[in-house]
């Protein structure tokens, strides 16, 4: 069973930075988008950057300029660079793919286990 797995989330001082990265646990056939959500206490879900099989990002306004999503093709890795971040940055990130298995023909989206992300003095 693929899972996706996370690391990199922690406790960091305001106007630092932490780097996210995310795989799959295991070897795939092919992978199309990937990216982050987050969801601070109290609040929604919501998408922070994603990054297309192309390199294509999209950022939510709340993070740009700020964060960096960017893939590694020949390692199956997502990362997220976080720089500048502030308290309200904390959150839950899980990372997600589009990813499809060997021996299948289809594509099926998968969600990392999820890292919290600390921002506090």
């Amino acid at each position: 069973q693929v899972q996706l797995v996370e690391s990199g989330g922690g406790l960091v001082q305001p106007g630092g930075s932490l780097r996210l990265s995310c795989a799959p646990s295991g070897s795939v056939f092919s992978i199309n988008g990937m990216g982050w959500y987050r969801q601070a206490p109290g609040k929604e879900r919501e998408l922070v950057a994603d990054i297309s099989s192309a390199g294509d990002a999209h950022y939510a306004d709340s993070v740009k300029g700020r964060f960096t999503v960017s893939r590694d093709i020949a390692k199956d890795t997502v990362y997220l660079q976080m720089d500048s971040l502030k308290p309200e940055d904390t959150a839950i990130y899980w990372c997600h793919a589009d990813l499809r298995l060997h021996r299948t023909t289809y594509y099926s989206t998968y969600w990392g286990q999820g890292t919290q992300v600390t921002v506090s003095s």
